[in-house]
């Protein structure tokens, strides 16, 4: 029996979408991996602790359990990137080459490879960035994510890895904690405002930024690999996106709901670098070549968001902070 792997499963798309592919093929069929041990998958289905730098270890997995197809989602964020930009190389582009290296060897049907709207630079336009727009990243992440890109497009074309990509912008879900991105800012916001706590906000008020609800990340990365092979344009990574907002507009949202709700601003870092990011994406060409739609808009996940963390919050006896 063929499986499929997913590596870094325990992060936040990793998790959701673990969970979505044992729905769709069966809890055996699919090999959950990270670097740390998880409870989450206990019980569920296959775990393996995988350190993906560790290339004999990965291909020991392959061999396993017949490993044909791959999710590798391993990968250090841009926050964290910024302050590691050594080890965020290694991590992010090492990794990638060890995947479509075994890949490669042991004839995958397809691969899947998270980029990101990093890729672009201040030279992008910023509203309605197409998907063909000048990639001059100024954050150490973005610079690994065009590196991955350009990997993945040489790998198709002299290996023939089927190898397909997505730039996803910011990713909102309330299963796991931020996970050291930029865009983790609206992640943070949902959970102070779930437990009634003040909070301070990182970016700008006005800073405007792509974003989208885990379940339409879950569901483009399934049906992007479940396309006919024929149908794609793209070996780099397509453009994807949802929706966009400002860190204002997601309080105002949040406070018609919870009235009582305040953040303050004081911009870090982190302001910079998404500064240099796109507001709004083009993803005409994934619309087009695999009909890529989106479902969430900002009131409807902020509805899931708020409800799904009130929840949580109803089972503890204070924050968890």
């Amino acid at each position: 029996m063929s499986r499929i792997l997913v590596t870094g499963a325990a992060g936040q798309l990793g998790s959701e979408l673990t969970r979505a592919l044992r729905r769709r093929s069966g809890a055996g069929a699919v090999v959950a991996s990270d670097i740390v041990s998880s409870d989450r998958f206990q019980g569920e289905g296959p775990w393996e602790q995988l350190d993906i730098m560790d290339r004999e270890r990965l291909e020991e997995v392959v061999q396993t359990w017949q490993i044909r197809k791959i999710y590798h989602l391993a990968a250090m964020l841009s926050a964290k990137a910024e302050e590691h930009p050594k080890q965020s190389w290694r991590l992010n582009v090492d990794g990638l080459i060890h995947v479509l290296d075994v890949a490669a060897a042991y004839q995958f049907d397809e691969v899947f490879w998270p980029s990101s709207i990093a890729v672009f630079g201040p030279d992008a336009p910023s509203e309605g960035t197409p998907q063909d727009a000048a990639l001059n990243p100024e954050s150490v992440y973005g610079i690994s994510k065009v590196a991955g890109e350009q990997w993945c497009a040489w790998y198709h074309r002299k290996h023939g890895v089927d190898v397909r990509s997505l730039r996803y912008p910011g990713l909102i879900s309330y299963l796991t904690p931020p996970g050291g991105g930029t865009t983790d800012y609206a992640v943070e916001l949902y959970r102070h405002a779930a437990r009634a706590e003040h909070w301070t906000c990182y970016l700008e008020r006005g800073t405007r930024l792509p974003m989208m609800y885990i379940d339409d990340a879950v569901r483009a990365a399934i049906q992007l690999m479940e396309a006919p092979s024929e149908r794609l344009t793209v070996r780099t990574s397509y453009n994807i996106t949802a929706v966009s907002f400002t860190p204002e507009e997601l309080e105002q949202m949040v406070r018609e709901r919870i009235p009582s709700f305040r953040i303050g601003y004081k911009p870090d870092f982190r302001q910079e670098i998404a500064r240099t990011w796109p507001a709004i994406i083009d993803d005409r060409v994934a619309r087009d070549d695999w009909g890529w739609q989106h479902e969430f808009g900002l009131e409807r996940m902020t509805e899931e968001m708020l409800s799904h963390l009130g929840e949580e919050g109803s089972d503890t006896t204070g924050p968890s902070d």
